[in-house]
């Protein structure tokens, strides 16, 4: 009526829009802390050695902060909401591992130069890391070559089985004096595919109509739907353990059952996962010599010394662990070079147990370990599942290796041969290492940005 008022109309809020912090000024400030931290290693190790700081310490600590800042400006302008940590961490680690081998150079007069070697890699990865960065726009883009990723990732692990052996095992091309580990490359395209086909099948793969067992909480699905993934494994593990690369054998299985598991959400795969290692690793441990020899070594490591022969590679490992102790000899004070021509490649873990201590070796851990938790959480915040489990086969990989080659070297595990994340010696691995971090980092620009409302669509 009039003069009356009428029951007040509610009026529709609109939230307003989030801005999250990109922090890309806390990246920076970590990687000016990792590219000194490498550089007062560098000059450590010189002074240790002869007295004086190393002449090439300014060139070494250019050039690493050069590499760094083009990737940092690669991700602030590409990637503005990527995890802050990421790209310091890689530093970290590729600094401190041009820094081991440099040391173990000034042990080995015949082989000088692999520090420079690894420095060309790592400026080839991180050029790899930053075009991944400006021209992968979107993670999900991979999805669609889902099936041409596994095709060349078999082509890349049968190609090592034409060229000659290298220490036991086919895992090389070289050609002219230039080497390549295809291995390498491989574990990234299959990550691509199993994250692809999983993220396409998993209602199938987590609740088939008709099941083919079933025992407790496992159920497996019908031949069709788990049949293509399961072959493509079994290829890939079948030709590695033809050339006789059991670290990357165990790796793709550790990946496939981890990834398997997270598509599903049923825990029997990761019991399935166990009982099939160990029946593997045994039958594989009886029959192949090479494999028997490096169990027999892993089971009695002090066996040569009692025979009178010296000791071997795992048991110089062990006396580099111990004479480290809790604070460590410091750089360049050790020994551990008396391991072999495995030193700068398989057990330059050894060098930083002693030369670093207990301590070092824990800091060195911590970061892996958080490379991998922060791959992990861009994983889960994304909403897409290939995104997902993308990052989580990532991720995982990284954890893999670092637990495969730690384990070898400490005598957790019998070696397999495979080279640490950014530590080791490796023109292959270094390069794999910064596209797997690029991208982590792409992967965590969507997730943080999904959440911002002020972002591009």
């Amino acid at each position: 009526m009039p003069g009356t008022k009428g029951p007040t109309e509610p009026t529709a809020t609109i939230a307003p829009a989030v801005r999250l912090p990109r922090r890309r000024g806390i990246e920076f400030s970590l990687i000016v802390v990792a590219v000194l931290l490498s550089v007062y290693g560098y000059c450590a190790v010189g002074l240790a050695q002869h007295g004086t700081v190393p002449p090439g310490a300014a060139g070494y600590g250019a050039g690493l902060g050069v590499l760094a800042l083009l990737a940092h400006f690669a991700v602030r302008w590409r990637a503005p909401y990527a995890d802050p940590l990421l790209l310091p961490i890689a530093v970290l680690l590729n600094g401190l591992g041009l820094v081991l081998i440099y040391r173990l150079d000034l042990d080995t007069p015949g082989d000088q130069a692999a520090a420079t070697a690894q420095l060309v890699w790592s400026t080839l990865g991180v050029a790899f890391f930053i075009m991944a960065v400006l021209f992968l726009r979107d993670h999900r883009v991979l999805q669609r070559y889902t099936y041409v990723s596994v095709v060349t990732a078999l082509g890349l692990l049968i190609l090592p089985i034409f060229f000659p052996a290298v220490n036991g095992a086919r895992i090389w091309i070289r050609i002219a004096g230039f080497s390549i580990q295809p291995g390498e490359f491989a574990k990234v395209l299959l990550a691509v595919f199993f994250a692809g086909y999983l993220a396409a099948n998993r209602n199938a793969l987590a609740y088939a109509g008709r099941q083919i067992w079933r025992f407790e909480r496992l159920q497996l699905p019908t031949g069709r739907v788990l049949g293509p993934i399961v072959t493509i494994w079994l290829l890939s593990v079948l030709v590695l353990v033809l050339e006789r690369d059991l670290g990357t054998s165990l790796l793709f299985f550790g990946l496939f059952v981890i990834l398997l598991y997270v598509a599903t959400g049923r825990s029997g795969w990761i019991a399935v996962g166990l009982l099939l290692a160990i029946v593997g690793a045994l039958t594989v441990g009886r029959l192949e010599p090479h494999v028997h020899s490096r169990v027999q070594d892993w089971l009695h490591p002090f066996a040569s010394i009692d025979a009178g022969q010296g000791s071997n590679q795992l048991a110089q490992s062990l006396f580099a662990f111990a004479a480290g102790g809790m604070l460590g000899t410091g750089l360049g004070l050790g020994h551990s070079h008396l391991i072999g021509f495995a030193a700068k490649s398989d057990f330059i873990l050894a060098t930083a147990g002693e030369e670093l201590g207990l301590f070092g070796l824990s800091a060195i851990f911590l970061l892996y370990a958080l490379l991998v938790e922060r791959g992990y959480r861009a994983g889960l915040a994304l909403r897409d599942p290939f995104g997902r489990l993308l990052a989580i086969g990532l991720a995982s990989i990284v954890a893999l290796q670092v637990f495969v080659i730690a384990g070898g070297v400490t005598g957790l595990i019998p070696l397999t041969g495979m080279a640490m994340p950014f530590l080791a010696q490796g023109g292959s691995s270094v390069v794999t290492n910064w596209i797997i971090v690029a991208l982590l980092i792409r992967i965590s620009d969507s997730a943080r940005s999904q959440y911002d409302g002020t972002a591009a669509p």
